[in-house]
């Protein structure tokens, strides 16, 4: 069975809910994280991380907008609000900062006149956890997932100016 990263929210490619979007910024969105559910995962997986990415961003480096680490291998989803402090990451499960400056979910808040791509991943890692803390950068938690990454799961998402669905 391949890794897979799903969501009840939206499909791969399509638009980014306004439940997702950043409230902000010039954004009118809720700034939920969406409920997310992946399978599959190989074996010998001992903890899991997701993470939001931006690789539009015009930082030079993309921007994070969620950082999860340490989830229990036997977690196999994660329901709508958990990063934005309505409940349900995993007891055990730790966000770091993000480039928003803060641990927790920041949704979409691009730039007037692009499209972005919001890639959702998770990371099946084998160890039970990322030496990091709610203040690590988004970066060396990436880096660290880096060296313990047994598969990874992508899920992409538009959000912008003219982004349309398939």
């Amino acid at each position: 069975m391949a890794f897979t990263l799903t969501s009840p929210a939206f499909s791969n490619g399509a638009v980014m809910p306004q439940a997702q979007v950043y409230s902000g910024m010039g954004q009118t969105g809720k700034n939920l994280s969406p409920p997310l559910q992946w399978e599959g995962a190989p074996a010998g997986t001992k903890s899991f991380v997701v993470t939001l990415y931006d690789p539009d961003a015009p930082t030079g480096s993309g921007w994070w907008h969620w950082v999860v680490a340490n989830i229990p291998a036997d977690v196999t989803s994660l329901p709508e609000g958990a990063g934005s402090g309505k409940g349900g990451l995993p007891q055990g499960a730790l966000e770091v900062r993000t480039d928003f400056g803060v641990p927790g979910y920041g949704g979409a808040a691009p730039p007037p006149g692009h499209v972005h791509r919001y890639v959702f991943t998770v990371t099946a890692l084998d160890v039970p956890k990322l030496e990091v803390t709610a203040d690590s950068s988004p970066a060396l938690a990436g880096f660290m997932a880096h060296h313990h990454r047994l598969a990874s799961a992508q899920l992409t998402v538009l959000y912008g100016s003219g982004a349309k669905s398939p």
